[in-house]
């Protein structure tokens, strides 16, 4: 009977906690219910479309990093990066900038353009010099741009270029540093920890893993990356005199020629900027403001008509001709890799479906593919390029688009387009292919771990706490051989080359687009607008749209994304700002490079990667 009361007892138990979680469950889908209501209630309701109350000056107050595509699809990424120790700053897309600028100059409520950049981390100079033709290209309207800054930093301070008057805080100070390209070096202590590195290679110039085999840069890669690095500078100090009307020396001292004019000016930055013609005038933010008042008029409230970038771009309508074609547009930004992956990265699965929904909706009659990339995957390069393949057999010519970098793997994804276009400071080539296999045996025998058994074939023992035998090691050699002969013979092929010149000018290195343009690795120096232009004049089109292949959100997906920035704006938290602040550049640098590592995963192993490319 005891049992029997038991067994009734457990079972009312059950029966109870069964209906506790049925209740939790729907007091929490209701409330979720509720907030989702609420929100399209919200998102839905009319609205009056967001206007420019008066007449105003744009500050263009840029914050955050300039990326060629937002990189949050999956709605959970912003939570969970934010609160999992990932810094996800608010993007600015750079298509959305130029947009706005351009909009900007027809519209009769925007006076001036005030750019006020001290939120705008260093940018790349390609993308920088397309947001400059936007500029110029509103000062034929004849409206003013002004600069204003406490602090310039170079990116900063080239766009501020394009201004008709720079201002400069007297205690600030304008910082030009140059280019660069160094890494950290891991080699000893990779050793130190007992880890073996098996890196196979071809490619003299194919520096990509050096940072794990060596303790210094060799000196091939600097020979490349002096190259490359000189080119850049050049032409940074070429846009900024040109636009400042200086000699190109004033921008490029050496250091005793630097300390020298430092000393004249009684060490005062601010003084040396304004007397070497980098800077108008030197005004605190009142004298600012009073001056811009008088330009652009008073809003009552100490200072002049305005209205920031970010409240500016809900009151653009977007302009769609419904007669005309598409051309659509497919964004390959981040490192490369196989199968499918979020934004921020290169899925060749995600990329090649994008090409191949291009292909197959009629209305598109020609693609630009977007290219920023330092490459990675060799496999998923070869997946994506087949797509382009795919597209031209079509008869949907495909015209690339090449950004700030579009090397190695992002080259291989390039070559098979009917036509490349790329700016003179684009970083491409890195032709070559290489893979790294770090094992743990020597660690694990160090501490007493052995590795022990019996395998049915020569590659059976081949793993992390065996290590590579020596015809592993040769099988491994062999195949990264042959993918590198792949690599050059598609080169030769695509780009009508023949085959031991395109070797002389792959090997790894890597080439400006002024450079590539010489050796026939492109076909013509051009930004964004000159690749748009191009595709419309291969597909015989006079008007056209531009339809921007993504996956698109759902509106569910959209709300759980609102919802979470909200969180991750409130909660976020950021590794590196734990540490001392001398050492964040360093942490930055480590997390930079093991995010790289995590990025490789071909499925052969086998890895079309420039690290160097990266480093600016």
């Amino acid at each position: 009977m005891k049992n029997i009361f038991k067994f009734v007892g457990l079972f009312f138990k059950g029966i109870w906690k069964l209906i506790t979680f049925i209740r939790l469950a729907l007091v929490n889908f209701i409330f979720l219910a509720s907030i989702a209501i609420i929100y399209f209630i919200y998102t839905s309701a009319e609205t009056p479309t967001p206007s420019v109350p008066t007449e105003s000056a744009l500050i263009l107050n840029i914050s955050g990093p300039i990326v060629e595509q937002s990189t949050y699809v999956n709605p959970m990424d912003s939570l969970t990066g934010s609160i999992f120790g990932q810094n996800l700053p608010k993007e600015n897309v750079l298509f959305d900038i130029v947009e706005t600028i351009r909009h900007a100059k027809d519209d009769n409520k925007v006076s001036g353009i005030v750019l006020a950049l001290r939120d705008m981390p260093e940018t790349n100079l390609t993308k920088l010099r397309y947001i400059a033709k936007a500029l110029n290209e509103f000062k034929t309207s004849g409206k003013p741009v002004y600069a204003v800054g406490d602090m310039y930093n170079q990116s900063q301070y080239y766009l501020a270029s394009y201004a008709d008057k720079i201002f400069l805080a007297p205690d600030g100070a304008v910082m030009l540093k140059g280019y660069s390209a160094y890494s950290l070096y891991y080699k000893t202590l990779l050793e130190n920890l007992d880890v073996n590195t098996h890196v196979f290679r071809v490619g003299t110039y194919k520096s990509a893993i050096e940072p794990f085999v060596r303790d210094d840069m060799s000196d091939a890669a600097k020979e490349s990356a002096s190259r490359w690095l000189g080119q850049l500078w050049g032409a940074y100090v070429d846009d900024v005199a040109t636009n400042r009307q200086l000699d190109p020396q004033a921008l490029t001292p050496d250091m005793d020629e630097f300390l020298a004019l430092l000393k004249q000016n009684n060490g005062d930055l601010a003084a040396l900027s304004l007397n070497v013609g980098l800077v108008d005038e030197l005004a605190t933010r009142q004298q600012v403001r009073k001056q811009l008042i008088d330009v652009f008029g008073s809003n009552g409230d100490d200072s002049y008509n305005y209205i920031d970038y970010y409240e500016y771009q809900p009151t653009m309508t977007p302009n769609f001709d419904m007669s005309a074609h598409d051309i659509a547009v497919v964004v390959a930004s981040g490192a490369i890799m196989d199968g499918s992956q979020p934004r921020g990265t290169v899925g060749g699965d995600t990329v090649a479906a994008l090409l191949r929904q291009a292909r197959n909706d009629d209305k598109v009659k020609a693609v630009v593919l977007r290219v920023d990339s330092p490459g990675g995957s060799a496999f998923a390069s070869e997946v994506i390029r087949n797509e382009v393949d795919a597209l031209e057999q079509a008869g949907k010519p495909v015209v690339v688009s090449m950004s700030s970098l579009a090397a190695s793997g992002g080259y291989w994804i390039s070559m098979s387009a009917d036509s490349i276009v790329a700016q003179p400071t684009t970083l491409t080539g890195s032709i070559g292919i290489f893979s790294v296999v770090t094992t743990f045996e020597k660690g694990l025998n160090k501490l007493g771990v052995y590795t022990d058994g019996v395998g049915t074939s020569p590659f059976s023992d081949v793993g992390l706490t065996t290590g590579l035998s020596e015809g592993a090691a040769q099988a491994f050699q062999m195949g990264i051989e042959h993918g590198y002969s792949r690599f050059i013979g598609l080169v030769s092929q695509s780009r009508d080359i023949p085959l031991d010149k395109v070797d002389e000018v792959a090997q790894g290195r890597v080439w400006t687009g002024q450079d590539a343009l010489k050796f026939g690795l492109i076909d013509k120096i051009g930004d964004f607008d000159d690749a748009v232009e191009l595709a419309a004049k291969l597909a015989n089109i006079d008007s056209h749209n531009l339809y921007w292949v993504e996956e698109p959100l759902t509106p569910a997906q959209q709300f759980i994304q609102d919802f979470m920035n909200q969180v991750s704006a409130s909660f976020g938290i950021d590794v590196t700002a734990l540490l001392p602040q001398a050492l964040q550049p360093v942490a930055a640098q480590v997390i930079q490079d093991a995010g790289m590592l995590q990025s490789f995963n071909d499925p052969k192993g086998h890895y079309a990667f420039c690290l160097n490319c990266q480093t600016q």
